[in-house]
Order: structure tokens, then sequence, then C-alpha cells
């Protein structure tokens, strides 16, 4: 497990991030304010999540906010992804970050899928 904190001249600007290595997949849990401040640091991390693993779940339960930057990354993210013939899917969007990625296609996008294999299970949970 990785932890990161978004820190700002020695301030914590509200963004934290943690990737959990777990069998064939990665979990980056991902809380506060996924914005412009903190753009290059989501980027650094989602492409360290991709090139660990073909299947990499954003967990959003704990996002408060979600701009144009948090989307960016997560579509970059998702394009590396395919690249290597893997996958970006996100999970537990709520509130306003639910309603940003209905409206720009990005749930269905990166939602879930449901897998004969039972990947399903593991990306909800």
């Amino acid at each position: 497990m990785t932890d990161h904190a978004g820190e700002r001249a020695g301030q914590t600007v509200g963004f934290e991030a943690r990737t959990d290595e777990q069998a064939g997949c990665v979990r980056v849990t991902l809380a506060g304010e996924c914005d412009l401040a903190v753009r290059d640091q989501l980027r650094t991390i989602l492409e360290g999540a991709v090139h660990a693993s073909p299947l990499v779940i954003v967990d959003l339960a704990a996002v408060d906010f979600l701009d144009s930057s948090g989307v960016h990354g997560l579509i970059v993210a998702h394009h590396e992804a395919r690249a290597r013939g893997g996958r970006v899917t996100v999970v537990n969007p709520t509130g306003a970050v639910a309603s940003v990625l209905d409206i720009t296609g990005v749930a269905e996008l990166l939602g879930p899928q449901v897998a004969a294999s039972g990947d399903q299970a593991r990306a909800d949970g």
C-alpha cells in the first residue's frame, strides 16, 4: 500500500491517494478534491497503477470535488491502459462527482463491466 498526500508549500491541499496492489489489479483510492492543483500528482499515481496491472480500479467514494483536470486524468489513464491491453474502471462516485462523470460520459466509459470471471464483484467492493 502506498499513501500519497497532496502538499503545496507545506500545506495540505485536500487530496489524498492510496494504492493497493491486489491479485490481478491495483486499487487506487482517492479522497478530497481532485482538481488542477493535484493534476500532476493524479497523473503520476494513475500512470504507475496502469503500468503495474492490467486492471486499475479507481475508488471515488471519498472524492468531494472533481473538475475537468481530474476527468482528463482518468481519461488519459484509460487510454494508456487500453494501449497496454488493460482497463481502468471507476467505482463508488457520489453526489456532484457522480454527476460530473455522468454528464461527461465518463461514467459509462469507465464504469464497472460485468465479466464472466467475477471481476464485477471485485470492482464494486
